[in-house]
Formats: C-alpha cells, sequence, structure tokens
C-alpha cells in the first residue's frame, strides 16, 4: 500500500479529518507526526479520536496510535463499507466535524448509509448544523450527492448532548461544479438559538441583527431548546442569494455581551456581502475536497484562508490536480481546480 507521510504541525485537526477523508477514498495510506503539534494541548483530543475511528470503522482500516494525546498516527485503509452507523464524541466535541470526516467515504459506497452523531452540533470553529443545512448539503446536491440531513436535538458546549441524523445515498461520478455567481440577495433572517439561558440574551442579539440589515419581524426568530441541555447560544443570520445561501454563526460565550456577539455576526456577513464572492470562506474551504475527487472545478470566496490553503495543499499530495488561486478584486478571489 502506498502510504504518505504527512507534518501535522502544519495544521490541526482540520488536516487529521481531510487526511482521513482523502485515505479512504484514494486508499492512499498515510503516516501523520507531531500531531497537533502548534496546538496549546498537543496531540488526538476527544472528537479527533472520535473521527479516527469513525473513519477506520467506515473504511475497515487498521490503525495505530488511536490515543488520546497521541501525536503520532498510522492510518493504513481498507474497504469502505455502508451501512447504519452510530457515533459518540463522548463530550461536546463537535460531531459535524465528525460527519464530515466520513461523508466522503460514505457517498462513495455502494448502498446508501445512516449516521447518527451525537456530541456538540453548535460548537465554535466547526461548522454549526444550521450552516450543513443550509449551506453545506445543497452544494453538495450540486455534485450529485444526496444527503438527507436532520438534527434531532442541539447540543452545546460544555454540555453536549446534541444529536444529528444523516441518510447518506451511493454519488458515483460526481458533476464538475462552478460556483461564481451567488446571483440577487433574496432574504435575509436572524435566528437566535438559546438554551438554559434567558431568552432576553436572544431577543438582543437579535435587535442588532435588526437594526444592522433592517429585519422585518418575520425575520427574526427565537428558538428555545426544551428541555434545556445546558447552558448555550447560538446565533445564525441567514443570507440567502438566486443561487447560494450561506448562514453566518457566533456562539455566546461568559463575559462577552449579547450585542458583541451579533455584532460580530453582522460584521462577518457584511464583508461577504461587500464582495462579489458566491462561497463564504469557511464553506470554501469544505467545498474543496469534493471538488478535487470531481477533478474539476471553480469557486469564487472572500479570501483564502489559512485553512483552505493547507487543505489544498495536502488534497495535492492525495490527488492528481492543481489548485489555483487567482485574486479578482480587494474583496474576492476565484479557487479553481485542474487535472
Amino acid at each position: 500500500m502506498e502510504m504518505l507521510e504527512l507534518d501535522g504541525g502544519q495544521g490541526g485537526g482540520q488536516l487529521l479529518r481531510s487526511a482521513l477523508s482523502l485515505s479512504l477514498c484514494t486508499g492512499t495510506g498515510f503516516t501523520l507526526q507531531d500531531t497537533r503539534a502548534k496546538r496549546s494541548k498537543p496531540g488526538l483530543m476527544r472528537q479527533h479520536l472520535t473521527a479516527v475511528n469513525a473513519a477506520a470503522q467506515v473504511g475497515g482500516a487498521r490503525v495505530h496510535g488511536a490515543e488520546l494525546g497521541a501525536t503520532s498516527l498510522r492510518f493504513e485503509p481498507g474497504a469502505i463499507r455502508a451501512g447504519d452507523y452510530s457515533f459518540a464524541t463522548g463530550s461536546a466535541g463537535s460531531c459535524t466535524l465528525v460527519l464530515q470526516t466520513v461523508l466522503p467515504a460514505l457517498w462513495s459506497a455502494d448502498a446508501p448509509s445512516r449516521v447518527r452523531l451525537e456530541g456538540g452540533t453548535h460548537n465554535p470553529l466547526a461548522p454549526s448544523a444550521d450552516f450543513l443545512a443550509d449551506s453545506f448539503v445543497p452544494r453538495l446536491r450540486d455534485f450529485g450527492i444526496e444527503v438527507d440531513f436532520s438534527l434531532e436535538s442541539p447540543g452545546f458546549y460544555p454540555a453536549g448532548g446534541g444529536v444529528l441524523n444523516a441518510i447518506v445515498q451511493p454519488a458515483g461520478e460526481l458533476r464538475v461544479c462552478a460556483f461564481e455567481d451567488r446571483g440577487e440577495l433574496e432574504r435575509i433572517e436572524g435566528t437566535a438559538l438559546v438554551s438554559g439561558i434567558a431568552s432576553d440574551i436572544g431577543l438582543r442579539e437579535l435587535a442588532v441583527l435588526q437594526a444592522r440589515f433592517d429585519l422585518g419581524e418575520d425575520a427574526r426568530h427565537l428558538r428555545q431548546v426544551r428541555p434545556p441541555r445546558g447552558p448555550g447560544n447560538a446565533l445564525m443570520l441567514r443570507v440567502q442569494h438566486a443561487a447560494h445561501t450561506t448562514t453566518f454563526t457566533g456562539f455566546g460565550e461568559r463575559g462577552t455581551s449579547a450585542e458583541a456577539v451579533a455584532a460580530r455576526v453582522a460584521d462577518e456577513a457584511q464583508a461577504y456581502l461587500d464582495s462579489a464572492a458566491c462561497i463564504d470562506e469557511h464553506l470554501g474551504d469544505q467545498l474543496l475536497l469534493p471538488m478535487a475527487l470531481a477533478g474539476k472545478g471553480s469557486f469564487t470566496t472572500t479570501a483564502p484562508s489559512d485553512h483552505l490553503r493547507s487543505n489544498a495543499a495536502l488534497i495535492e499530495k492525495f490527488l492528481p490536480v492543481e489548485i489555483a488561486w487567482q485574486q479578482q478584486d480587494a474583496r474576492t478571489w476565484r479557487v479553481s481546480v485542474e487535472r
């Protein structure tokens, strides 16, 4: 089996998850050294270990070093197996990131699969369940990838307890996609999700979004988690254009006012609206892998983040593609994938 040697110090958990996905899809094994070496807590944390074990289960892989705190890992993929799977982070670790790790293998399988995931569904530094539903899953459909995705119950840090469900259909050969024009702006709406905290916090967040984007009453939503699963708060701003919808998310945290949380979300959304980009920087990172598996494609984005660039470099190690960047104006870049 071909084995790649990867430097885990060049990225965080994203590098590990992408390597797992690409290994399963290409049949190429890898060794990862100095895993998350530049992080304050190096090595595999619980949510990373869950992703490794999930990938091993889906891909019949042999794994060495799958332990908490481990800084080296050897992963030898086997045959991808469709089936009914259940994965739990055992904490509030992001289950959306675990799902994204195994999705490419599952859509490459020869039969449908069901996946149930338990853990955090609305976590800082991870795509929220609403982001997957609004932005990620619809774009996968353009590649010919059908995922029936649902949020059973939200889970926040540190309590966790959230549940996601997905049914993944076999995709066959992926379609080539170009996401370059988002079309006319159709609607903006905000949703404040609160669990075990005062509803007034969500209302204050929505008031900031109302002032910034002139949101009517029908475009402001307060969702209360009942029964509450520990304290938690997520604020989502859904920006819908004719050709693409993206959701910007902020999270309440101790010592940060509701107004400050909402202002950060509004600023991020405004930067996107001020550009000509179709795809926001976070989704661009996530679409690069299916685009590379398709062998060709392109998208416009606000800026090629460090995550996107490191992900591109990793993809080029596993797949015979070249990923190029071209700045179109002060706020917009075009990213292209070619064989």
